[in-house]
């Protein structure tokens, strides 16, 4: 077990690189982008749709490209190109060039999300009294991701300040980070090339997929994706309009990843025990509540409360629905499964952001946005709760 454990935990680097990092990193530098840049909060937001198209996109190449050629490759050549084209984001101040890196940004860091989750759970179907925390544990590494952001992008903005464009610099740190990482990534990656199911060569064949049984979660997890990433994507220009300082905002957002760190122990019980769409449900209630809260008030015990409840929440919402998954699916369409729940969760990204960015453009900003991102994930989780176990 400890070895697993240990296994796990390298994995998780994959999940910090693919969102802590690559995805969620962005909302450090909107704020500051966007008042270099001139740019409105519609554009702004449409940086991250076009993350989640390249998400999208790569998210729909991933069971063939798993199928051809293997979990383990899939993920070391999606975290390398994350890495790079992370750095690329730095080189460019025009409009089109940024939207282009966003969006391969986006299909790499699919490639990375959905082969390790692919490989945690098999991780999982090793100790199968522990599968909902393991799972649990990769996904919380995008807490790691997080952090590390909250830790690096307001100290590099600071320390080049005077340096026109800035921000740049931090996306040439974030790249350096994301290729630490990688690194990291190695060991895991060697050691579970050789975890494959075991049957002779060409005996396991992967099992299709059939979406209709699933409707009700991946319609939540649809709704969960247009709602989270709204909070994800402008929180932090919030907290920046309501006056919040430097420091501040990096304790926000450090407490957050944090609190994404603890959530695979906090819910490991509920992943184990539940078969249908109940921890998906319940999870986008609480997750709702969390993105409210800021758009309520200012308070700022209120505001740290949001980003602990939010990110204790978020990450396991998406280990619920690979849990979903390894429960009601033979291991063969596991990557199946894995692949169209993120797809759908892909499609609501690439709603959320540009829909919160027009909301706050106009009357009522960002606070009105993030009452609609409440709804979105409220309905998320009434979906969820009509999924029945199969």
């Amino acid at each position: 077990m400890r070895h697993v454990l240990w296994l796990a935990l390298a994995l998780s680097m994959g999940a910090a690189l693919s969102l802590g990092i690559t995805r969620f990193a962005y909302g450090l530098l909107l704020p500051t982008m966007r008042a270099d840049l001139a740019w409105s909060y519609t554009l702004a937001g449409a940086m991250n749709t076009v993350n989640a198209l390249g998400y999208l996109l790569g998210a729909l190449m991933t069971p063939r490209l798993l199928q051809r050629f293997g979990a383990v490759p899939v993920l070391l050549v999606g975290a390398v190109l994350a890495s790079v084209f992370m750095g690329l984001s730095g080189f460019f101040t025009a409009t089109a060039p940024l939207l282009a890196q966003r969006l391969l940004a986006g299909v790499a860091s699919a490639w990375v999300f959905i082969a390790g989750g692919l490989l945690a759970a098999r991780l999982g179907a090793l100790q199968p009294a522990r599968g909902g925390f393991l799972i649990g544990l990769y996904y919380g590494g995008t807490g790691f991701g997080i952090v590390l952001s909250a830790l690096l992008v307001p100290a590099v903005l600071v320390a080049a300040e005077q340096v026109p464009h800035g921000w740049a610099w931090a996306w040439w740190a974030l790249a350096l980070a994301c290729f630490a990482v990688t690194a990291v990534l190695l060991w895991p990656a060697r050691v579970l090339l050789h975890l494959a199911p075991m049957a002779p060569a060409g005996a396991v064949r992967p099992v299709g997929f059939k979406w209709r049984p699933f409707a009700f979660a991946l319609a939540g997890y649809a709704m969960f994706g247009v709602g989270y990433i709204g909070y994800m994507t402008f929180v932090i220009a919030l907290l920046r309009e309501q006056g919040a300082s430097g420091p501040a905002v990096t304790a926000f957002y450090a407490l957050l990843g944090v609190a994404v760190l603890a959530s695979s122990r906090i819910w490991a019980g509920l992943l184990d025990r539940y078969k249908g769409g109940q921890v998906l449900a319940l999870l986008s209630a609480l997750l709702g509540l969390a993105t409210l809260l800021p758009a309520l008030t200012s308070a700022w015990p209120v505001i740290l409360a949001s980003g602990f409840l939010f990110g204790a929440v978020f990450l396991s919402l998406v280990a619920s629905t690979t849990a979903l998954v390894r429960h009601n699916l033979p291991q063969a369409a596991w990557a199946g499964g894995i692949s169209a729940f993120t797809i759908v969760f892909a499609v609501g990204q690439i709603v959320g952001p540009t829909i919160v960015g027009w909301i706050a453009d106009g009357p009522g900003g960002l606070a009105r946005g993030l009452v609609f991102s409440a709804f979105a994930l409220w309905t998320g989780a009434a979906l969820a709760w009509r999924q029945r176990a199969l």
